[in-house]
């Protein structure tokens, strides 16, 4: 197995300024863009978010009917319910904090559309707090560089790499982990022939 200091410096040349792709300008923008953007690509989230954020803030969406925010958000996979949870993230901030996110795990995580990633997301882009958000991209790349089992679930694929590597690595560590996966190591037809990471790679010899 590679050992952590091995694959940050190769991930850090491959991917040196790796960070969210979500475009955002209010703390209540990053948390929303990360809840459409389950299952669904940045730059599909980038497209609606920019019409939606331009015509209404959080006070509006507040008080907007459910079927209005999905008229923004349609061409998103579930935006029935996505447009629900947007309300009502709107109506609990709104009422709780006067539209702004706090930092408070429990209360993120309580909130309609919000999960354990959606809230290690906001967490350390906004308030530069210690996570690693564990998506569809870090749970491969850490599969196939050994660093979690095939069958481990997201939490525990968490919990392997923030044992693995440094805490004060764990926020740029996830954006990097994303752009590997993004752009190099892909689900489908990965770039093999340019990874640092063949030797280890369990795709890579399941091919071989």
């Amino acid at each position: 197995m590679m050992k952590s200091d091995e694959i940050l410096k190769n991930l850090e040349q491959l991917f040196p300024n790796a960070k969210c792709e979500l475009n955002y300008n209010k703390d209540y923008e990053l948390l929303m863009a990360v809840v459409l953007s389950a299952q669904c690509t940045d730059k599909r989230v980038n497209e609606v978010t920019k019409k939606l954020f331009k015509k209404y803030n959080i006070f509006d969406i507040a008080k907007l009917d459910s079927s209005e925010i999905a008229k923004y958000i349609y061409s998103l996979g579930s935006y029935t319910k996505k447009s629900q949870y947007l309300k009502e993230i709107a109506n609990f901030l709104v009422k709780d904090y006067n539209g702004k996110v706090p930092n408070d795990r429990k209360y993120l995580e309580n909130l309609k559309g919000v999960g354990r990633k959606t809230a290690n997301v906001v967490l350390g882009e906004l308030f530069n707090v210690p996570t690693i958000a564990v998506d569809t991209h870090v749970q491969r790349v850490s599969k196939r560089l050994n660093i979690a089992k095939e069958n481990d679930d997201v939490l525990t694929v968490e919990k392997k790499l923030m044992r693995k590597f440094p805490k004060e690595k764990w926020n740029k560590l996830h954006h990097q982990l994303i752009f590997f996966g993004r752009y190099l190591c892909k689900s489908q037809n990965p770039n093999c022939v340019n990874c640092p990471f063949v030797n280890i790679c369990k795709y890579k010899n399941k091919k071989l």
